[in-house]
């Protein structure tokens, strides 16, 4: 469906393969989300990537000329942090497979994290990016999830994680499906597709999902959170999809809008 800016109030971008891959900046991008500020959106940032806070976004961000506040980013870790903290569960002892930046926002709502395998009262596995993830961090894991009875949490399933020069890495969907198979049990996934983040996102200044506009690069997991949810979704060709997927995806699960990269969509905005 066509995209109309008066319908909008504000927008939701991805971070790694919109504004940046790795460490390297995508050209234009800062000043193209200064041009989504002008045209009077606001203007947040929504990552599935777990192995950073918030804080250290802020500051990335900053790095490459974009200035944004804590409260413009959601992290699917800090999105599980959240969410298990409204469930009732931040007193709650976890096993953790990730990195630092997942292990700060969890213990920020009091979760206590276990380091190895065998620890008592550990109720919460939780899986996220790690690239230090090794045989004995899932067989700590398993044993668990199988003999423990602990509930299983992924951060996200991305199968991928942009790289630079045009790469890919293995993303933080590998492990979580490594976890999945020895444990014979599908974890609750936070990040996108699901909604879970986003409406956190949302919920405080009250706008509804119709009036965000969500920007990606996959169209497994932004782009299905829009198509899923009722969000307008903008697809640009800067990280993990490509224009041969987008053809052979069923049409009800395209994206709005797709773009070579955050400048042009931005063009087709004002235009």
């Amino acid at each position: 469906m066509p995209i109309t800016l008066t319908d909008l109030r504000t927008c939701v971008l991805d971070m790694d393969g919109v504004i940046w891959t790795m460490d390297d900046p995508i050209p234009g991008a800062a000043e193209a989300i200064s041009r989504l500020k002008s045209l009077g959106l606001s203007v947040g940032y929504l990552t599935n990537n777990s192995s950073k806070t918030r804080t250290d976004y802020v500051r990335k961000l900053a790095k490459f000329g974009i200035e944004a506040a804590e409260a413009d980013v959601m992290t699917s870790a800090y999105a599980t942090a959240l969410l298990l903290a409204k469930q009732g569960s931040a007193q709650s002892r976890a096993y953790v497979i990730g990195e630092q930046g997942l292990r700060d926002e969890l213990a920020s709502v009091g979760i206590d994290i276990a380091t190895k395998a065998d620890e008592p009262n550990v109720t919460l596995v939780i899986v996220g990016w790690d690239r230090q993830f090794t045989y004995d961090k899932l067989a700590a894991a398993h044993g668990y999830i199988v003999r423990g009875g602990a509930r299983f949490i992924a951060t996200n399933r991305d199968a991928t994680y942009p790289d630079a020069g045009g790469r890919t890495l293995p993303g933080g969907g590998s492990i979580v499906a490594a976890v999945a198979t020895c444990a014979g049990v599908e974890p609750q996934t936070i990040g996108k597709p699901e909604p879970h983040a986003l409406l956190l996102m949302l919920e405080p200044d009250g706008l509804r999902l119709d009036e965000c506009l969500v920007i990606g690069d996959r169209l497994d997991t932004d782009i299905a959170l829009g198509r899923r949810w009722g969000a307008p979704a903008a697809m640009v060709l800067t990280g993990i999809s490509t224009l041969e997927e987008i053809d052979a995806t069923p049409a009800d699960l395209r994206p709005d809008v797709v773009a070579a990269d955050l400048p042009a969509l931005v063009d087709m905005l004002e235009a």
